[in-house]
């Protein structure tokens, strides 16, 4: 079962997320894809790692999500993936906001062949980005229109995919 958790920022997509989680009773593996780029983000980190149940198993991956996925998949499992849009931005730009593409298409290429697969629990969480105004310059046209593009994939592989919004889930699929 694959679930997509769609929502804007602080939409309550992860409360959502968690919750699901919680109410599988199964062993959770959250799977972090954000790195600290600065001491806001940091922050931001350490509250989610504080916040989380101490018998969550976190798992902290910034780029080989489809390798973790495939790693932790088992029945005994839920795979909390938070957040897909941080890992997009990870593995198509670099640390200097340079376009990698050769990144990009490997890392896609390979969470879809897991997805097609996959056989466990998993939910990822990720912000819908492109509700708003066309972005004027060219690298973040590039990140809405590719954000767009992984959302359609990922919910066309999902077996469940809800919008959050203001805390109160859709279910769109």
């Amino acid at each position: 079962m694959i679930e997509l958790a769609l929502g804007g920022a602080r939409s309550g997509k992860s409360r959502y997320a968690e919750l699901q989680a919680i109410e599988s009773g199964k062993q959770v593996i959250y799977i972090a894809t954000a790195e600290a780029g600065d001491s806001e983000m940091q922050t931001r980190i350490d509250i989610h790692r504080q916040e989380r149940p101490p018998e969550w198993k976190t798992v902290e991956e910034p780029i080989e999500l489809a390798e973790i996925i495939k790693m932790h998949e088992n029945s005994h499992s839920y795979l909390l993936v938070d957040c897909l849009t941080l890992w997009l931005s990870n593995i198509l730009f670099d640390k200097k906001g340079r376009l990698q593409q050769a990144v990009f298409d490997k890392q896609t290429a390979e969470l879809f062949a897991v997805l097609a697969g996959f056989s466990g629990q998993l939910i990822f969480v990720s912000n819908e980005v492109g509700s708003g105004i066309i972005a004027m310059d060219k690298m973040t046209r590039l990140f809405v229109d590719e954000a767009g593009f992984l959302h359609q994939k990922i919910a066309a592989l999902s077996n469940k995919v809800v919008l959050i919004t203001a805390g109160l889930p859709q279910v769109l699929k």
